[in-house]
């Protein structure tokens, strides 16, 4: 699980530069559009790509810290066996679905790939290099997924509940307190040592 967490850590701060940039080309378009009547041309475009690629190499690191937004209102009333069958049937879902969009995702790219498609803006971007990116953030969160759930159906299969509910459950509220105050001594002995 190690190499995995640090795979999606790797997607997560490709994913925040590219929406990072996408932001700072965005406000230098409006400071030129406001002082100087000018333009960039296409960083519209470019922070669309931006926010696509960022969000779909993002999807990873949201699963394997179970970071995803969930209503749990009844959810933490039921017994831990059954949470953990709604986890597993979430978890399933959550692949499905995405699985599909890849799926179809992918012939999307192929069609761009064999017609040459490029945008309508000034730009005129290969269409194929963004979707193509995109594409691969997707097929890898979906891996991701595969991979935890094998990893939590595993830990169920050797009655270790409490591990798969680490996996995959919504995190409770004294493991947010328990991760906040761990951050907070990281950063506080950090600041001590420099």
């Amino acid at each position: 699980m190690t190499w995995l967490r640090r795979f999606t850590q790797i997607g997560l701060w490709f994913g925040g530069a590219l929406v990072l940039l996408a932001a700072v080309l965005i406000g230098i378009d409006v400071i030129l559009r406001k002082f100087f009547a000018a333009s960039i041309g296409g960083a519209d475009e470019l922070a669309g790509y931006a926010l696509a690629i960022g969000t779909a190499w993002s999807l990873g690191a949201a699963l394997v810290d179970r970071a995803h937004i969930r209503i749990d209102s009844l959810y933490v009333r039921f017994p831990m066996r059954l949470r953990l069958v709604l986890d597993v049937v979430g978890v399933l879902a959550l692949l499905g679905f995405f699985g599909l969009v890849a799926w179809h995702g992918w012939g999307v790219v192929e069609q761009s790939w064999v017609s040459g498609s490029r945008s309508q803006s000034a730009l005129e971007t290969p269409t194929v290099i963004p979707q193509l990116i995109w594409i691969l953030g997707l097929i890898s969160f979906v891996i991701v997924g595969i991979v935890l759930l094998g990893h939590a159906l595993a830990l169920a299969a050797r009655s270790e509940l409490n591990g798969m509910a680490r996996l995959i459950s919504t995190r409770s509220a004294e493991e947010e307190v328990e991760d906040e105050i761990r951050d907070l001594k990281q950063r506080q002995s950090s600041e001590r040592s420099t």
